[in-house]
């Protein structure tokens, strides 16, 4: 049987992927993630150079699938709010591992900055606004996005109304106020 160095390396983004989801990027322990991965340590090493740089890769990695699977949408701010409330809900992991980031490690990197900028940059061209009137409407739909995650179950669902239909009213609302947010911020703006 042959060696196969890009299962190897998959193996070791998705075990990290759940280390650092876990217990963040100061509680992961590579002996932990060489283990789930069915690799040893060195292999961290050989492919990501560090802990850090294995913490970048794996954010990185989720970031593009989560790109892929939500398109960015300058032309519908809202929908994309909805879209992406869809996928962090279903798979909460991804806001939770860039929390740890937040938390642990604030900076962010030159990539993240362009890709930011980059979003707002599309927003205000679309709409004939300035950059950081662009960034604050990003902002606020990326909070809405995020907010059922951020909030305890018990403050989201106070009257235990069905679960489903309690989210779906939660991602409606939160459609809405972008919409209004969209409409207040970006067009009255011009």
């Amino acid at each position: 049987m042959s060696y196969d160095s890009s299962a190897t390396r998959a193996r070791l983004l998705a075990a990290a992927y759940d280390e650092f989801v876990r217990v963040g990027f100061a509680g992961a322990r590579v002996d932990r993630i060489a283990a789930a991965a069915s690799a040893n340590k060195q292999a961290i090493y050989a492919y990501f150079g560090s802990k850090e740089a294995l913490f970048d890769a794996v954010l990185a990695d989720r970031l593009h699938v989560l790109a892929d699977v939500v398109p960015f949408t300058p032309d519908d701010l809202a929908g994309y709010t909805g879209a992406l409330f869809d996928e962090l809900t279903a798979d909460p992991g991804l806001q939770r591992l860039t929390q740890w980031k937040m938390l642990e490690r604030p900076e962010a990197s030159d990539q993240e900055r362009e890709a930011h900028l980059s979003k707002a940059g599309a927003i205000a061209e679309r709409y004939g606004v300035e950059v950081t009137t662009a960034m604050d409407a990003m902002m606020i739909a990326l909070a809405a996005a995020q907010s059922w995650n951020m909030t305890a179950a018990v403050i989201r669902n106070p009257l235990d109304e069905d679960p489903g239909k309690r989210l779906a009213n939660h991602r409606a609302a939160i459609v809405t106020a972008v919409a209004a947010v969209t409409t207040a911020l970006l067009d009255e703006r011009k």
